[in-house]
């Protein structure tokens, strides 16, 4: 079918390019690149005559005209973007010069402030329109799949959804006293910021870890978990038409809580530069140098995952409940792939959406987010390559 340049070869990447490899009748052929391209290059190894056919390149993904140069040369169908969330603009320029169509996980944030949102990639749309090629927004899991539920949801059971909770729930456990499972750096700026949710169009803010509900998920059990502002709640509240609320909740343990408390309180977890020894170094990023690469999980963790959304709206007049989730076993995916799930329910969905904006099946010109498409190939899909879906028409709901 084609070619695909991917950015970054993390975890994340790895279980997407492992999907590609299976998926070779539409990826023919894999550009790896990243800024250490040994990584790329043991992937490759890894990898090499199973599929399609691997190449490796090194690219510093702030650099748009580097970019541009290993597009030019390669010349791919599609990019997908696995690289840092402060690299998205610099990949979309890259992208518009050469007229190639893009593909992300998760939405931009500046390097010098934690804040993620769409409005920096939202504004691309009239140029993307004007070269005739596509940005497709957060096709991870969340943000991703559950939008794709959203979508689901409303064309099949509901002629209005007037509430969604997202409910993240990582039941795995990898050993450590305190590791992440993905970026350190990007994971822990996402926790410690401020919650907020989506009511009747406003913002509604929180302070950090302030709302705890517990929730009985189907193979982890009773959990706690915390509201947290996400990037879908800002897509969903403009794509789901009759919405009034939207929150997001994201189990945690006591042990990863204590510990991350104890790194704010001594600063680990600040962006802001400090002076040490005569070098400027910024802190979290010290910090990500001393944990454990969430690469490396896979080997040693045990449980599962459940992801998903309840949605209450009304079909026909009345009022009615449903919920989507997807369960997902951190061994099997180590098995399949040699990641852990938390990888894995992000690396699937990437390869997913590259799939069927490389197909056409998913190609408008312009700048979109997962559930301004149609989502039934792609729920097709998620049970084809090994996340499949199940429905409650019966859930129990978030107070």
């Amino acid at each position: 079918m084609g070619k695909v340049l991917v950015i970054g070869a993390g975890g994340v990447a790895s279980v997407a390019i492992h999907k590609m490899v299976q998926n070779s009748d539409v990826f023919e052929e894999i550009m790896i690149a990243t800024r250490t391209k040994s990584k790329a290059d043991a992937l490759k190894e890894k990898l090499d005559g199973k599929g399609a056919v691997i190449h490796t390149a090194q690219v510093d993904a702030d650099q748009t005209g580097d970019l541009i140069d290993l597009m030019m040369d390669f010349g791919p169908d599609v990019v997908v973007n696995l690289a840092l969330p402060y690299q998205d603009l610099t990949i979309m320029e890259a992208c518009l010069a050469t007229k190639t169509d893009y593909v992300d996980t998760a939405n931009y944030e500046p390097k010098d402030e934690a804040k993620f949102e769409y409005s920096w990639q939202w504004n691309y749309k009239k140029r993307f329109e004007a070269a005739g090629i596509t940005a497709l927004l957060g096709t991870g899991f969340d943000p991703g799949v559950t939008g794709v539920f959203s979508a689901y949801a409303l064309k099949h059971q509901f002629d209005e959804i007037n509430e969604i909770d997202i409910l993240d729930c990582n039941g795995g456990d990898h050993g450590y006293p305190f590791a992440t499972n993905f970026n350190p750096e990007i994971n822990i700026r996402e926790v410690s910021a401020p919650g907020s949710y989506w009511e009747n169009g406003n913002w509604v803010h929180t302070k950090p870890m302030e709302i705890k509900r517990h929730y009985d998920f189907e193979g982890t059990g009773v959990k706690e978990m915390y509201l947290l502002h996400h990037e879908e709640l800002e897509s969903l509240g403009v794509n789901i038409p009759g919405i009034k609320r939207i929150r997001f909740f994201m189990t945690f343990g006591e042990s990863y809580l204590t510990h991350l408390k104890v790194l704010e309180n001594v600063g680990l977890t600040s962006i802001e530069p400090i002076n040490y020894h005569g070098q400027e170094i910024i802190p979290i990023q010290f910090l990500k140098a001393l944990l454990p690469d969430p690469a490396s999980l896979g080997a040693r963790t045990i449980g599962k995952t459940n992801i998903g959304c309840i949605f209450k709206g009304k079909k026909d007049g009345i009022e009615k409940t449903y919920r989507l989730y997807n369960v997902c076993d951190h061994q099997e995916c180590y098995k399949e792939v040699g990641s852990q799930a938390i990888s894995y329910t992000t690396g699937v969905p990437a390869m997913i959406g590259a799939a069927l904006v490389m197909t056409g099946k998913w190609k408008k010109p312009g700048v979109y987010n997962v559930e301004e498409f149609d989502p039934d190939p792609y729920m097709d899909l998620l049970n084809q390559w090994g996340l499949p879906w199940v429905e409650d028409f019966n859930p129990t709901l978030v107070d």
